[in-house]
């Protein structure tokens, strides 16, 4: 990573001279989904952001909603509850927003809430910052199982500097007792989904311990050019899952700059992963690198279509710190990754793809991905199954303010990953992080249909019900019909005949009903139920169903799920 650093650094230089910028919202599934909804009802693109890219800057997002506030006409039929939403997006962006509302009435010792979206602020010409509190403490039960917890706590802090450097830290300590599928998922990949290096604790199997740690800094290089360096997630796409990147899998380093100019929005992204998990002891973890650009392009006001590519390698050089280097040559934004990968004789893996959006109707978004890692033509059209047609598609629609029942959101989607997309040799080159795939989670070789209603009946309430049916073949511990990514492609069970699905053939079905209500700014009570089905036709041992219930309490902190 040394000539990314050096890069950034010299960026940074620059930055100093340069134009400023705010943080990022965390991401976070409810609140994407509450500013998404409002660019589509309001008939026309955001001019601040792409919803394609995410996270989305605070600025962008307060004043879009300072926007909306202003010309609410501009929104037919705006309903209590849409007022009370924009209050809420604004005062969470305050030191952005014209439109806020956020003084306290009576502050803690005239200190602490002086804000009422923040426990403690400094706000002056030339320092910001904001320090919360973050705590998720649930508690639940697994049908034939038993207790099911979550104890975390710690803090999230940003802020700016001259207001032209943005800096944010988020930390937690956290202990849970898991369910029995995140159970089996650990016993056989070693991590927690969507975190890195974990241990056990007490005696129970099902109790784990780990630290969840994300950062980054953040500056504009000129008018139109962001960058942030650090250590976090990202995600690609409109869908409530994404093909092309994700934040399934733990946080990484990663250099990003992201260009919007005119109708467009281009992004590079430049990441150091790790190749393995941290099983035991003080060790360096093996390194990998992937490297991305993404380009974005308003075609109208109503229709976007992107074009992307990715390229997951091995560090160049010696290997024996285990971390060799990024090879500088994939730093070029501006050429296709095949034709360096090609020059430089490698073996790395490269995809590339597109996606797209439709807003129409000011209730409706259209949207989907296409991704290629490989694609021969007349191996296609021949249609005999040949293992390295590597094609995932992604298709959905979203209807808001259905049925002219106001803020009741529908979604629906299909994901379709053929066998051994994603996958490679080894771990240095295949699309995953820390053993856990970087786009879906159930890896390749599945169908899955998703269906989401959103409902909010008051202000402070929310009711989420969501169903997954998927078709997915899993692979058995000696065979590899191309489930699994983290498996060598070139020990594949067959050269033709492949299709989605094929190898054990299993059903996955989970459904599940939340209630959330934010009793105080970013402070949430749950109460939650979730059935799961995973039925195997083969291997019989494998058939699991569980029904999950519990409640929790969240304070700055999305609602934890594990839908796989």
């Amino acid at each position: 990573m040394k000539k990314i650093l050096c890069a950034f650094f010299t960026l940074l230089m620059v930055g100093f001279n340069a134009y400023g910028q705010s943080n990022y919202v965390p991401l976070n599934n409810t609140y994407y989904h509450t500013v998404d909804r409002y660019e589509i009802l309001n008939g026309k693109f955001s001019e601040t952001f792409f919803t394609s890219v995410k996270q989305y800057t605070r600025k962008s997002v307060a004043e879009f909603v300072d926007t909306l506030a202003k010309d609410s006409a501009s929104l037919k039929r705006i309903s209590k509850v849409d007022r009370f939403n924009f209050t809420y997006l604004a005062n969470d962006n305050w030191e952005w927003s014209s439109t806020a509302q956020n003084d306290s009435k009576r502050p803690i010792f005239k200190t602490f809430y002086k804000k009422k979206s923040d426990l403690f602020y400094v706000s002056t010409k030339d320092f910001d910052l904001h320090v919360n509190p973050v705590i998720y403490a649930a508690g639940g039960y697994e049908q034939n199982y038993g207790a099911v917890t979550q104890n975390t706590r710690g803090i999230e802090l940003r802020g700016m500097i001259d207001k032209r450097v943005g800096f944010y830290t988020f930390f937690t300590d956290n202990q849970a007792l898991v369910p029995s599928y995140i159970k089996d998922y650990h016993t056989q990949f070693a991590v927690i989904p969507g975190e890195g290096y974990n241990k056990t604790f007490k005696t129970k199997a099902n109790a784990v311990d780990y630290i969840t740690a994300r950062g980054y800094i953040n500056f504009n290089a000129t008018k139109h050019i962001a960058i942030q360096f650090g250590h976090d997630k990202n995600f690609i796409g409109n869908g409530y899952r994404s093909l092309i990147l994700s934040d399934n899998s733990s946080s990484y380093t990663f250099l990003k700059l992201n260009t919007k100019v005119w109708k467009l929005n281009y992004t590079n992204l430049f990441t150091e992963m790790n190749a393995a998990p941290k099983t035991a002891g003080d060790t360096i973890l093996p390194k990998k690198y992937l490297a991305f650009h993404h380009l974005s392009l308003n075609i109208t006001k109503r229709i976007n279509i992107g074009v992307f590519e990715a390229v997951a390698f091995r560090g160049r050089g010696s290997d024996t710190t285990k971390r060799g280097q990024f090879d500088i040559s994939y730093m070029n934004p501006m050429i296709f990754y095949r034709s360096i990968e090609q020059q430089l004789g490698s073996g790395d893996n490269a995809l590339l793809g597109m996606d797209f959006k439709w807003n129409f109707l000011r209730h409706f978004s259209m949207y989907g991905q296409i991704v290629l890692d490989e694609f021969v033509l007349h191996e296609v059209k021949a249609g005999n199954g040949w293992w390295a047609n590597k094609q995932a598609l992604q298709g959905g629609l979203k209807y808001i303010d259905a049925f002219g029942l106001k803020n009741l959101d529908l979604q629906g989607e299909i994901n379709f990953v053929r066998p051994y997309t994603y996958s490679h040799k080894n771990n240095y080159t295949n699309f995953s992080n820390y053993n856990q795939p970087i786009m879906h989670p159930l890896g390749a070789n599945f169908t899955e249909f998703i269906g989401i209603a959103r409902y909010q009946p008051l202000p402070r309430l929310n009711i989420t019900a969501k169903a997954f049916f998927t078709k997915l073949g899993v692979d058995t511990a000696n065979s590899n019909w191309g489930g699994n990514i983290l498996k060598d492609y070139t020990k594949r069970q067959q050269e033709y005949g492949n299709k989605t699905g094929q190898g054990v053939s299993t059903t996955l079905i989970i459904t599940s009903l939340n209630v959330s209500y934010m009793a105080f700014h970013n402070i949430f009570l749950d109460g939650y139920v979730t059935y799961r089905s995973y039925s195997n036709i083969v291997a019989t041992s494998l058939q699991k169903n569980t029904v999950i219930a519990g409640f929790s309490l969240r304070w700055y902190i999305p609602q934890r799920s594990n839908e796989f």
